[in-house]
């Protein structure tokens, strides 16, 4: 065949994501990126001529998990011709060197700011079919190649990147290691994208950073409240919303936002760790327990409709039974209406990593104990919403249930109805009948077009 000929023949490209937000943004982008040399995205993971694992160092035994999947892949395409295999995302960052000596069936491994070279990786595995590390830090050129491309999500509600990277260096994290340190996009960059998921059907903007609230583009004094702002003025944007948060970043003009910006959904992802002061300032994290409740106290201010999520560690080294205690009754205090709470594991070349843990089973005792308070408080929260009236941007058609509809409310939540009509991207009236532990079921108030100013 012609060499020209078959390097315009469409092949096929599968990604399987781990992780946070962030990393389905950046699978996304890859799938964006890719495109450009011929390669699609393809859902049958056995048909993809490269397949991407996009992984995440957050959870414990990050990189055995790369490995097994490794394993997967090899007996999938056993009796087929073998893909083009890439290690993405922060456990590439981190173990790069290792998963590459270990399995030579790994083709590359390419770190979470490094993915603008995929094109070039990607031609040179088929070329020369040899391994590649790409784990630089480079996010000033990764965001310099994304706006020269334009995204092609098409969901409405839609991810964005402003910011990667932190600076914080909580002595249990592993994100200043494998994004490296706080970097903000040009605020013009992030508006274009903006436009251009709106021209693609987004109706919701889900701001994404490391440390989103650290957005600072020093080159045009714009922080994350004039992005918020300038969102505001979007005429076929519905709902702005932003993750995640760190407390000390939580300045007095964002927190205005939350009272001048109507699209602006009045629910926060702030995360404290702990509730015991003792165990924040062994963490790193650079905010007291009274420091935190006055940014709470202040958003109440602004906002009366607020309410707040957050993350919890448990079993950090060195909780005793009153850190834990503190905890809890943060929780009682603030009653997050969701929250995310885990047993401490220690993240190899973090500082916590070297620290004594705390004995396993009081461990899983106290995270029980945590839980149940967690999942009562949600419960009641749910059980005041019935009979109520919310308003519910959908998203999608449910593919197995006929004439149902996917959304969720301003706070989250996620809502399923009937409608004879497509709904898809429109923000609805829904009367709440019932609920269970993870989804809200209603009415819509009118089957006509209602738009939500």
């Amino acid at each position: 065949m012609d060499q020209r000929i078959k390097s315009n023949l469409k092949k096929k490209i599968f990604i399987k994501t781990f992780g946070c937000q962030m990393n389905e943004y950046d699978s996304n982008r890859i799938l964006d990126i890719t495109k450009k040399i011929n390669y699609f995205p393809t859902k049958k993971k056995i048909e993809a001529d490269c397949y991407i694992i996009n992984t995440c160092h957050i959870r414990e035994k990050a990189t055995e998990k790369v490995f097994h999947d490794v394993g997967r892949v090899k007996k999938e395409f056993k009796n087929k011709k073998k893909p083009i295999l890439i290690i993405a995302g922060c456990v590439a960052q981190a173990e790069g060197d290792l998963i590459l000596k270990k399995d030579n069936y790994v083709d590359a491994v390419i770190g979470p700011q490094s993915y603008q070279f995929i094109n070039k990786i990607i031609k040179d595995i088929e070329n020369k079919n040899k391994q590649h590390n790409i784990t630089n830090f480079d996010t000033v050129k990764k965001f310099d190649e994304l706006k020269t491309i334009s995204s092609n999500n098409s969901k409405v509600s839609s991810f964005l990147t402003i910011q990667e990277g932190c600076d914080k260096f909580c002595k249990f994290c592993v994100v200043p290691y494998t994004r490296g340190p706080e970097h903000s996009r040009d605020f013009e960059d992030v508006l274009n994208e903006a436009d251009g998921l709106l021209r693609k059907g987004a109706r919701e903007i889900i701001l994404l950073g490391q440390n989103v609230n650290a957005y600072n583009d020093k080159k045009n004094g714009k922080r994350l409240s004039d992005i918020i702002y300038a969102l505001e003025k979007k005429k076929d944007l519905l709902r702005i919303r932003y993750y995640t948060s760190h407390p000390k970043d939580m300045t007095k003009d964002l927190i205005e936002a939350h009272k001048k910006c109507t699209k602006l959904m009045p629910l926060l992802h702030l995360p404290v760790q702990s509730g015991s002061n003792k165990i924040l300032k062994s963490m790193n994290r650079k905010h007291n327990i009274k420091e935190y409740l006055k940014i709470i106290d202040n958003l109440k201010e602004k906002n009366s409709r607020i309410e707040f999520a957050s993350d919890f560690i448990i079993a950090y080294p060195g909780e005793e039974q009153e850190d834990f205690n503190q905890t809890y009754e943060l929780m009682k205090k603030i009653q997050f209406i969701n929250s995310y709470s885990f047993i401490f594991s220690p993240r190899p070349g973090t500082p916590a990593s070297d620290m004594q843990i705390i004995d396993e089973t009081l461990a899983k005792k106290r995270l029980m104990i945590f839980q149940k308070l967690a999942e009562n408080i949600k419960m009641n929260y749910k059980k005041k919403l019935l009979n109520k009236i919310v308003k519910v941007l959908f998203e999608n058609k449910m593919t197995k249930e006929k004439d149902k509809y996917f959304g969720r409310d301003e706070y989250q939540n996620p809502v399923i109805v009937c409608s004879k009509k497509n709904i898809i991207g429109q923000e609805k009236r829904v009367l709440i009948k019932k609920f269970s532990q993870h989804t809200i079921y209603g009415e819509l108030i009118n089957t006509d077009n209602f738009l939500a100013a």
